[in-house]
């Protein structure tokens, strides 16, 4: 049984199901853990959430972690909130908006909120901490500190806190190289592998990224929307 992340797919529907289906393979055996950001910039939000519904219902092993982006969205959902809603839609929402020919976030049919409203921060999978941008462990508890998962970069660790397990993240595009050169450094214990594949063909970034955790694969298919 493997387990499979990935993160950061931000509308890439096209780019997300070709990374699944044609490069991972995933099977029914497979634990496909995803890291959150499904939405926002990319053209087809709502058909990335319809293709993890479709996962889910032909028996695939699917758990999801929400993202800053989703949590845009959501601060969106009261009308009165003029200023999160322009905030969401600068960051994208206006694309994610088109992709369910919406107008307004009441458009949207309830279950896609709702999906996002159920969704975790982080998960520990064995010895592996899964979470969208990282843990605040300057935090006395970093595991309570949820806005810090959607949102920290560039966080330093505390090896009293974390012992011997890996955390695995997205949120930052990073390099594809510099993804590959962490992933086989043995010693590393923090795997960024968001490669920014909504920004192709941005130099360096636009690839979507699959990372098989025990075998420390990684799997990465350019932008093909």
């Amino acid at each position: 049984m493997r387990k499979i992340a990935i993160t950061d797919i931000h509308g890439c529907a096209k780019t997300f199901r070709k990374l699944v289906e044609q490069e991972v393979k995933l099977t029914l055996d497979d634990q496909l853990f995803l890291l959150g950001d499904y939405i926002d910039r990319g053209p087809d939000s709502k058909g990335v959430v319809d293709y993890i519904f479709t996962l889910m219902k032909r028996g695939h092993s699917v758990q999801c972690l929400k993202g800053n982006h989703e949590q845009l969205m959501l601060n969106s959902e009261n009308p009165r909130e003029a200023e999160e809603t322009a905030h969401w839609l600068k960051n994208g929402g206006d694309a994610t908006l088109k992709s369910f020919g919406a107008e307004t976030l009441s458009d949207v049919p309830k279950a896609y909120l709702d999906f996002f409203k159920s969704l975790h921060y982080y998960i520990e999978a064995d010895k592996f901490l899964l979470v969208h941008a990282g843990f605040n462990f300057r935090c006395n508890d970093p595991f309570s500190d949820t806005n810090a998962m959607i949102w920290i970069r560039n966080f330093p660790i505390d090896k009293d806190v974390l012992g011997d397990r890996i955390i695995v993240h997205g949120h930052t595009p990073t390099y594809l190289h510099v993804i590959e050169e962490n992933i086989e450094d043995q010693n590393s214990q923090v795997l960024n592998i968001d490669n920014g594949c909504v920004y192709h063909p941005y130099n360096g970034l636009g690839h979507l990224c699959a990372l098989e955790l025990d075998g420390r694969k990684l799997y990465s298919l350019e932008y093909c929307e």
